[in-house]
């Protein structure tokens, strides 16, 4: 979307903060609640996994393959999906986004009776174990541009200065969606399992993911594609909001502004972008869809699913408020390397605790994983205020979606690493939180050697 330029007009700080203050009540809320669905879609398979796995004969080996397969389709989609949001407009596409999510998410209570014949055995996998990888791959298509789209929405409607703040509270439906989501899901596992002759993970998919379909269909109702769009703003508050971005629009023309497709291809602050957000990712989805398996493995019955999902809840509890309080820091201060770099040298930090500890700690281990969820938290609501400073236009669709999509690949390679070091050594993980914690070290120091962006 490219905003109109607006004649300026001064308006009271009172005003400009009111105006903004009211917009953010609006949209922020909805989105976030998008996004708790979004996320707890995308990572109950790690608590269906305590089930499922022995359900369905899964290994650690393909578990970790399945659920990091969801990032192939994720990154095959995810440029030419945020493109098309760019072109058709937010409330049609992440409508159709979220329906189709939805719908995929639920059928995977499915997984175990499907029959594929010879494409299953010339794949070399079970009738079970290649719905598991053909359904996590069609999520990932599914749910491809949701986040990075929300990214570039956000950008319709919020300056640079205020966007680190905006973005905190948007993702902070991430680690929400696990503090409600770990308990719940537990309790549904534990609970429901046996009803109507389904077992407890077959109800964690429907019961999860039917939400997200009546969530698409009320983003076709609510959702403006715009400020322009917008009836509950008034023309002075309008005008505003597009002044401001157009300001900022004109503020990038000193530092390399790209406008098209290709201007961030040709642009190696989005590659080394990229590279940083594949480190960060690598731990965090790692750790995310491993947490409920390590959690049980510090001494939890194996069938007390909702004392794991109250246990996960202290690491994301703890990351939600962290994550808003580093945004706002960095709104505040205008500096994101630091801001964003700092927040990958915590996760460094807990991907060794976790490293040292092993599972002779409960408590340890607890710590490690909350510096790990707070600090990659925190990293990401710093980070995606660093692309948007230089981009604009479709470049920045494209850029924004490339960096989400190169990125999430650390989603696949994360997660698919602790299952195979998992199965070569017995079950332990010790060497696969070494490895981790080395690149999101070096995601810190790839963004600390990164010239500093231009103040505005």
């Amino acid at each position: 979307m490219k905003n109109e330029i607006a004649v300026a007009t001064p308006v009271s700080p009172e005003f400009e903060e009111a105006t903004f203050r009211k917009i953010a009540r609006r949209l922020i809320p909805f989105l976030f609640l998008c996004y708790i669905f979004s996320f707890l879609d995308r990572v109950n398979v790690g608590f269906a996994k305590l089930q499922m796995a022995g359900d369905l004969r899964f290994s650690d080996q393909v578990y970790g393959f399945g659920a990091g397969i969801f990032f192939i389709g994720y990154f095959i989609f995810e440029v030419p999906s945020n493109v098309i949001l760019e072109r058709v407009g937010a409330r049609i596409w992440i409508a159709r986004i979220m329906i189709t999510w939805g719908m995929v998410s639920s059928a995977f209570m499915f997984t175990g009776a499907i029959h594929w014949g010879a494409i299953a055995s010339w794949s070399n996998c079970t009738d079970a174990q290649f719905t598991f990888y053909f359904l996590r791959f069609l999520l990932g298509v599914a749910e491809a541009g949701f986040f990075p789209g929300i990214i570039l929405y956000l950008t319709y409607w919020f300056p640079a200065s205020r966007r680190a703040k905006m973005t905190a509270l948007f993702m902070t439906a991430i680690a929400i969606s696990n503090v409600i989501g770990s308990p719940v899901s537990g309790a549904i596992m534990q609970y429901m399992d046996g009803v109507q002759g389904w077992r407890g993970w077959q109800w964690l998919f429907l019961v999860e993911g039917l939400p997200s379909v009546m969530m698409g269909a009320l983003v076709l109702w609510l959702l403006p594609n715009g400020p322009q769009h917008a009836t509950w703003i008034t023309d002075q508050e309008r005008n505003l909001v597009v002044q401001r971005l157009s300001e900022d629009e004109a503020s990038k023309a000193g530092d390399v502004q790209r406008h098209h497709l290709m201007g961030a291809f040709r642009d190696g602050r989005v590659w080394t972008l990229s590279l940083v957000y594949f480190c960060g990712l690598l731990g965090f989805y790692a750790v995310n869809f491993w947490m409920p398996t390590i959690i049980q493995e510090l001494g939890i019955n194996k069938t007390d699913y909702l004392k794991v999902g109250l246990l996960s809840m202290i690491p994301w509890g703890a990351a939600a408020i962290c994550m808003v309080y580093w945004g706002a820091h960095s709104d505040r201060t205008r500096e994101r390397r630091w801001h964003a770099a700092g927040g990958l040298m915590v996760a460094t930090a807990g991907l060794l605790v976790l490293a040292l500890v092993g599972k002779t700690s409960p408590i340890l281990s607890i710590i490690g994983l909350t510096l790990v969820t707070s600090g990659v938290l925190s990293w990401g609501v710093t980070f995606w205020s660093m692309p948007t400073e230089f981009l604009s236009g479709t470049a920045a669709a494209a850029g924004i979606a490339w960096i989400s999509s190169v990125g999430n690949l650390g989603g696949h390679f994360g997660p698919d690493l602790i299952g195979r070091i998992r199965e070569a050594s017995g079950g332990s993980s010790e060497a696969a939180f070494y490895t981790l914690a080395a690149g999101a070290g070096l995601g810190a120091a790839m963004l600390l050697m990164m010239p500093r962006a231009r103040k505005r």
